[in-house]
């Protein structure tokens, strides 16, 4: 079939025409959801440097809303449509944490600045609005055209049509599921918070640290658990009860898990201790004279070889799939040569892409310059980059759901390091453009693929993927400045929040800018060594078609979070496993509720630890503290 005959069945016998979509009660849920499930993607973001998609939670959740506000007579029923347009408002909303959590974050840091939160809103918004303008266009032919399957995309399709197709008890199974998982996660992560326990006169709350009572009889005996001498508290290796990160552990997966966990052992319980003594780690200097360590002194010095690590395993599994590269361009310059547009009327049409992504491009390299000191040429040049890598982008996520900015990020600061030597700033905000508008495109596309195997109207997706984008740029913007900057871009990279993302983005930066001449010998090393070994596994996974599933990212990320973060991961993604490995039977009621549902028990563990963390920050910022 032709894309003239796909399009014309596809209106015939899938598009349901102008039933409810973009309605003012979905445009006010999904601009709600989006609004703080945004929050909680920036508190996981804050920890493991990752963008989690929201799709599957904001599907589940607007659809237990709908019901519930349908049982109490507050509204009528809801139409799918309606549903997944808050999917596509939330969907885009999550995603807008990424520049503060990676590009934007390592500015602040390297340059030491406080960028205003209102240029920041606009940053944020100008990338997203450009993303869509650069998404369209390709949504005819990745979508319509090509039919490719966008894993979560229609993982989301699924549910939506699941939902609101069945009418038996199971239909309501995922959303309790979710909504008393997050409850449970909620108190869980309340009763965790000493000040808070202090504040309303309980002397008991549940211990982050799960040795703590162990440390309690060792200090009897004088002894303090260590490995070469360096304590494991100040090697941050010990058991912590971080229920969002075991929740996201369940979403990451066994394989996975194992990667990070011989990062973690290898980073944390053999190379640090070597380095610490061979004096290449230094801590600080407390007042009793002993030397203060923990995770920031450490990762000073392990991520390069972390780094080095996860950028050539990303970039060697972008390049060694040369047919995706290569189809990304296929078919772009040919165009409809039929004059016959079936959906022409539904689509958003071509003048909006011929005239806006002139002005947003032109308005975002305005920006570049005023806002962060970027010559306006080396903005304008990013700009047509932004084309190829959107191309790029979203082949990859339509095929796998990956969408791999941070290997285009890397291959922008590579392009500018040589363009602009020694600045730090410019390579930065260019690499930021054309990595954060590519995933904005690709996410658009992602959450437009449900729409079109319902019937949606896809210019009511890209305008509710607009609000969105506000929703997500003002709740980020909200919460990253009073509750992670906090005045100062020397509190972004703590012990609790490592900012694993913005890290990797500084040090990229660094390293192509000033070279490597401040660095020690031994991290040098490292991160040659790192470099090899990333490409190795990498080989040795595709020689081995997966039966070694060791992961060159995995191993690397653990280089760059702490030991507790990880083993919270790996034991969240154990879990799991376990339970499903134990209980094999299909039929069975715990793979029927439990790992059937596992990404909705998952998203509400995250959600509901993830959100009462938030709220905890402020609560002690704003009231016990202050």
């Amino acid at each position: 079939m032709s894309l003239v005959e796909k399009d014309r069945w596809w209106l015939e016998n899938v598009y349901k025409g102008d039933v409810p979509q973009l309605t003012i009660r979905a445009l006010i849920i999904g601009f709600g959801l989006g609004f703080v499930l945004s929050m909680t993607n920036l508190y996981v973001g804050a920890k493991t440097g990752w963008s989690l998609g929201v799709g599957i939670t904001s599907v589940i959740l607007a659809f237990a809303i709908f019901r519930t506000l349908s049982k109490m007579g507050l509204g009528k029923d809801f139409h799918v449509l309606e549903n997944n347009i808050v999917q596509s408002i939330a969907c885009a909303a999550g995603y807008m944490t990424a520049p503060l959590i990676s590009s934007l974050a390592a500015y602040m840091i390297v340059k030491d600045v406080v960028v205003p939160w209102h240029h920041s809103l606009l940053w944020l918004i100008g990338l997203a609005l450009l993303g869509v303008l650069f998404a369209f266009p390709m949504k005819r032919r990745f979508i319509n055209d090509e039919q490719h399957p966008f894993p979560e995309g229609r993982a989301c399709g699924v549910v939506l049509d699941t939902l609101h197709a069945e009418k038996s008890k199971d239909t309501l199974i995922a959303p309790r599921l979710l909504i008393s998982s997050a409850i449970a996660a909620a108190a869980g992560a309340l009763g965790q918070s000493n000040s808070v326990m202090q504040a309303i006169n309980l002397k008991f709350h549940i211990p982050h640290y799960l040795d703590e009572p162990f440390y309690v009889l060792f200090k009897k005996f004088g002894w303090d658990p260590a490995i070469m001498g360096t304590s494991l508290k100040q090697l941050t290796v010990r058991p912590e009860l971080d229920i969002a990160m075991i929740g996201a552990g369940g979403l990451m997966g066994i394989r996975t898990a194992i990667s990070l966990m011989i990062g973690a052992v290898l980073n944390y319980c053999i190379l640090a201790p070597i380095m610490i003594q061979r004096g290449d780690i230094q801590g600080m200097i407390g007042a009793d004279g002993t030397m203060i360590l923990g995770f920031r002194a450490i990762t000073t010095w392990a991520l390069w070889g972390g780094v080095a690590m996860m950028t050539t395993a990303s970039l060697y599994a972008f390049f060694s799939k040369p047919a995706m590269f290569i189809n990304a361009f296929k078919g772009m310059m040919g165009g409809n040569k039929d004059q016959e547009d079936p959906v022409k009327h539904i689509e958003l049409p071509m003048g909006v892409f011929v005239i806006g992504i002139p002005i947003i491009g032109a308005l975002v390299a305005w920006m570049a310059a005023a806002f962060f000191g970027v010559q306006w040429y080396w903005a304008v040049i990013a700009i047509p980059l932004v084309f190829l890598f959107c191309l790029i982008a979203a082949n990859s996520t339509a095929l796998t759901s990956i969408t791999p900015t941070g290997a285009m990020g890397k291959l922008t600061q590579l392009t500018f390091a040589v363009l602009a030597p020694g600045q730090t700033g410019t390579n930065l905000i260019t690499a930021g453009i054309t990595g954060e508008v590519a995933g904005n495109s690709s996410n658009l596309l992602q959450n437009i693929k449900p729409g079109y195997m319902l019937g949606a109207k896809p210019r009511l997706q890209a305008i509710g993927h607009c609000f969105g984008a506000v929703s997500g740029a003002l709740a980020s913007v909200v919460v990253f400045y009073p509750l992670f900057l906090r005045s100062s871009p020397d509190n972004l990279i703590s012990a609790e929040f490592p900012m694993p993302a913005a890290a990797i983005w500084k040090a990229v930066a660094e390293i192509l800018t000033e070279g490597l001449s401040a660095l020690p010998e031994s991290a040098i090393w490292s991160a040659g060594i790192g470099a090899v070994l990333g490409v190795v596994l990498e080989l040795v996974k595709a020689g081995t078609k997966g039966k070694i599933p060791i992961s060159g990212v995995g191993i690397g990320l653990a280089f760059v979070i702490p030991f507790t973060t990880c083993l919270a991961m790996s034991f969240g993604a154990f879990i799991f496993w376990f339970v499903g490995a134990r209980n094999p039977n299909s039929e069975g009621w715990v793979q029927r509720i439990l790992i059937k549902n596992q990404e909705a028990i998952c998203a509400g563990i995250i959600a509901g630890a993830a959100l009462m963390g938030i709220a905890l920050m402020a609560i002690d910022t704003f009231f016990i503290s202050g």
